[in-house]
């Protein structure tokens, strides 16, 4: 049997009979008081918890917009977001809403998921999930959700809040699905119920889910929950039984258009790359961006390079100080531009540098000296890092393995969404065997491990992530110095002519700021929307003033 197999058999051994209790204790704890309106259980606080560290741990930055449009406990709610990537959608909703503007989402999902008893449908009960059955997965049964239904009905009609991925089903590719109208038809329902009641109301508050990029491990997630709609029955007549079913269809369209506000939806990753190649040209790497600016830059390139015109070809001059120039050939300077800058990146793959190595040309004192300090710093973060990293090996040794057969059970579109899934479930189970075996054996000589061991494996993975990322500094300014001077030369005059273009599409096509670099740090402040505590900003502070001492 090889090594991988046994360390998964060990672990799951070790931790099942305490996971079988744990579970079924928040189970029969959450099947015990369901209403809304009651302070929220500590063991659904103890999921939240474990659901935070797991996501602190196999993310970046997660930044979470729009809190304040979350309805407080008591008003009926739904709650709708695109799904990108499976079940880590509905863990990043329950850890990111508040308890206290709302203690507790119960969340639909697919009725497959519960066919076979195991961790993940543990804790989906746990969580109050109601299965909701798909005409995919039963294509030779009759399809009858009325009991689903039924029990999302009574949480709402209650106060309570629900979650529902319209688009039925997580995908891999970049464009948002198209939408069900299950949440609509539960909200006509609703309204048709209470429509004596003029003091009765029902929200849709729509969700944006951002990954910066979904497989690497650490990836930035940006949240963002936008202004909801409310519906009553003396305002929306229109929604009472009966029904017409082009109302329904047009409350969906406007929940579709707000959530693709707030994220990327492309036709293509060809595409999508091309947007972010443009956002570091026109902000360079250095601006003083946060993650929600970064995205909504990165989206106004993408939507222009979509339609393969301008936002409002009557009154953009991009490319021409001559307000006459006809729409078709402005469409044609955006396409070429499209075009010119997928050849750059293509390029800039090919050679393995960055953008930003272009646009800020060093001298060869300068990288010599950039690639010693590199080096030191990633040497002395990995000696710092072993001895978590020691601890850390047999998590990551399980979660590849796991990772592994799941690419095996299917095609990539078939397998990918579930892949971030299956990380966070292997991954949590090494980690509390780890933890178990950690404590069991150096308990006696050092009573404090329950604590010291998880501080010494989050400290040693943030510095093995930063000494990751300064050996791939180090290398990178090592493939600048084998790079050819004209190819160089080359490069810096094709990224000035982009650079031109980029501007005059963002400022004169787009409406974005002229001054990128300044603009964000006067409008919206460098930390904007992240939650950053006291000593992180001190350090980060320092870690900055630092560097600036050492640069020349």
């Amino acid at each position: 049997m090889r090594p991988g197999c046994v360390l998964v058999i060990l672990s799951y051994k070790v931790i099942h009979p305490l996971l079988c209790l744990f579970t079924t204790f928040i189970f029969m704890s959450s099947q015990a008081s369901i209403h809304p309106r009651r302070p929220v259980l500590w063991s659904y606080f103890l999921i939240r918890l474990l659901f935070k560290f797991l996501l602190k741990v196999f993310y970046g930055t997660v930044v979470v917009q729009g809190v304040e449009n979350i309805p407080q406990t008591g008003r009926p709610c739904i709650v709708c977001a695109n799904h990108p990537n499976c079940l880590t959608d509905a863990m990043f909703l329950t850890s990111v809403i508040p308890s206290r503007i709302r203690n507790m989402i119960h969340f639909g999902a697919a009725s497959i998921l519960f066919e076979r008893k195991n961790f993940i449908t543990w804790f989906l009960e746990a969580l109050g999930t109601v299965p909701i059955q798909r005409r995919q997965d039963l294509t030779d049964c009759v399809i009858n959700n009325d009991a689903a239904v039924g029990k999302l009905t009574q949480t709402l009609e209650m106060g309570g809040a629900v979650c529902l991925f319209p688009e039925g089903d997580s995908k891999f590719h970049p464009a948002i699905g198209p939408f069900k109208t299950g949440v609509a038809r539960i909200v006509s329902d609703m309204l048709s119920r209470n429509r004596h009641n003029d003091d009765f109301e029902i929200s849709i508050l729509t969700c944006s889910i951002t990954y910066m990029n979904r497989q690497p491990f650490r990836s930035d997630v940006l949240i963002t929950f936008h202004p909801p709609f409310t519906f009553r029955p003396k305002d929306n007549p229109e929604l009472l039984g009966p029904v017409n079913y082009d109302n329904i269809r047009l409350v969906t369209a406007q929940m579709y258009r707000q959530i693709a506000t707030g994220t990327f939806d492309a036709p293509s990753w060809d595409l999508m790359r091309t947007a972010k190649m443009a956002t570091p040209i026109y902000a360079p790497l250095g601006t003083a961006m946060s993650l929600g600016d970064y995205v909504r830059v990165t989206r106004a390139f993408l939507e222009v390079f979509k339609a393969g015109r301008l936002p409002d070809p009557s009154t953009s001059s991009i490319g021409s100080s001559d307000s006459e120039v006809s729409a078709q050939l402005q469409d044609e300077r955006v396409v070429k531009l499209k075009e010119d800058l997928q050849a750059y990146q293509s390029e800039l793959q090919l050679l393995r540098i960055s953008d930003d190595h272009i646009h800020r040309p060093l001298s060869l004192p300068v990288i010599i000296y950039h690639m010693m300090l590199w080096l030191i710093w990633a040497s002395l973060l990995l000696f710092l890092s072993l001895g978590g990293l020691a601890l850390w090996f047999p998590v990551a040794a399980t979660t590849l393995y796991g990772v592994r057969n799941v690419k095996k059970t299917g095609t990539a579109r078939d397998t990918w969404e579930q892949i971030a899934q299956f990380k966070l479930i292997y991954g949590c189970i090494a980690f509390l065997a780890v933890y178990a075996g950690a404590v069991a054996f150096t308990l006696r000589i050092f009573p404090l491990t329950p604590v010291a061991v998880p501080m010494l494996m989050w400290m040693s993975l943030r510095w093995f992530e930063d000494a990751v990322s300064a050996a791939r500094a180090f290398v990178a300014l090592g493939r600048l110095l084998r790079l050819e001077t004209a190819t160089l030369a080359r490069l810096r005059a094709t990224r000035a002519d982009l650079h031109h273009r980029v501007m005059q599409l963002a400022v004169d096509g787009i409406g974005l700021p002229a001054d990128p670099e300044n603009q964000f740090v006067a409008y919206e402040g460098k930390d904007k929307d992240r939650v950053v505590g006291r000593l992180s900003e001190n350090c980060q502070l320092a870690f900055q003033h630092l560097w600036q001492l050492m640069d020349f």
